[in-house]
């Protein structure tokens, strides 16, 4: 009998131990799962941060391996180019550190603003920002979501303004240039370094447009393309054709006054 006693403890404790040598691997296990889960994390935050997130959640839902596996593309998108006013003198009255202070809570609420519309910032370029609407997916509001995404920079830059008057800080101005148009989206560049761009001559008009800005003493400019996509809303007015480096024909713009606050009112 105690034989048979002792037998069964032997069983017990060896199922016993068993058990939780099983437990133990499991919670290991389990540890490790969440670990790789966080870098993965990580690794997608991180390269958001050079590509768009759009482009970095279709790398891995498609479990491409190799940059060069996601094909470019031929799309219509909306580019929106915005740059400071005075930038040059502005940055050789400050000190290098409070100049990168400004930079970066200017650069930081136009990117929120484009975001906040549908938009994506593809680079940054010196004091310029170079984005796009309509470029990661299908969007037929893509116009009208530039429009309103530059009116929100508008209205971003002068409650910045008011916050550097407060540190005694010069005010920013801006002028911003959107146009519609086709080109090649995907990811451009060398083995080294490769960024999700849009190439085409929409950019290059964009980036003209917003340089009329000064010209016709307005801070938002959009070509006939994106005016066309606009309902009623906005408000417009037409500015005299000026010509542009790079384009045959001279090229009629329109300032963006404002836009009615009409609950409901849907884009075209």
């Amino acid at each position: 009998m105690a034989i048979a006693v002792a037998l069964l403890s032997l069983a017990l404790l060896a199922v016993a131990t068993a058990w939780l040598r099983e437990r133990h691997d499991a919670t290991r296990l389990q540890r490790q799962l969440d670990t790789a889960s966080e870098e993965l994390q990580r690794l997608q935050q991180a390269c958001a941060r050079l590509a768009p997130a759009g482009v970095v959640d279709r790398l891995v839902a498609d479990h491409v391996e190799e940059i060069g596996e996601l094909p470019p593309q031929r799309k219509e998108v909306t580019a929106l180019f915005a740059d400071i006013v005075g930038y040059t003198a502005m940055s050789e009255r400050l000190d290098a550190a409070v100049l990168a202070r400004v930079l970066n809570g200017y650069f930081q609420r136009m990117s929120d603003a484009i975001h906040q519309h549908r938009g994506h910032v593809s680079t940054f370029l010196g004091d310029g920002i170079l984005a796009y609407f309509g470029a990661l997916q299908p969007n037929p509001w893509q116009s009208a979501d530039a429009v309103r995404a530059a009116l929100a920079m508008r209205a971003a830059i002068a409650d910045y303004n008011r916050e550097l008057a407060r540190d005694g800080l010069p005010a920013l101005g801006i002028g911003i240039g959107v146009h519609r148009g086709h080109g090649l989206a995907g990811l451009i560049g060398s083995r080294e370094r490769m960024e999700y761009a849009f190439v085409g001559r929409t950019v290059n008009l964009a980036a003209r447009v917003q340089s009329l800005t000064r010209t016709h003493g307005v801070d938002i400019l959009v070509t006939d393309a994106v005016r066309n996509q606009l309902d009623p809303s906005f408000h417009l007015d037409a500015m005299p054709a000026e010509r542009v480096k790079g384009i045959a024909e001279p090229v009629v713009t329109h300032a963006v006054r404002g836009r009615d606050a009409t609950p409901g009112a849907t884009p075209s």
